[in-house]
């Protein structure tokens, strides 16, 4: 009885975690700009988080690593809650 409960419950939560993970998931066009935008950072993982959620909402990444953000005014006008530029 214990053991098919444990294996019932372990496969619920494998078969959950492959139903999240698409949510999760950036679009490719967004990974691939981000991983360019942010290949240069100190901190990449921050620096992929945030520019991930930027290029979810704007649609758009500037080009290179650094600047060009006139090339993207959505992207350019993100603003953190202490009116610090939110994007990479």
């Amino acid at each position: 009885m214990k053991l098919s409960f444990a294996t019932l419950l372990l496969c619920s939560l494998l078969l959950s975690s492959s139903f999240l993970e698409p949510a999760f998931a950036g679009s490719p066009f967004c990974d691939a700009k981000c991983a360019t935008r942010c290949s240069k950072a100190s901190e990449k993982v921050r620096c992929l988080k945030y520019c991930g959620i930027c290029c979810e909402e704007c649609k758009c990444v500037p080009s290179g690593t650094y600047g060009h953000k006139d090339e993207c005014p959505c992207y350019r006008d993100k603003r953190d809650s202490k009116g610090r530029p939110k994007c990479p």
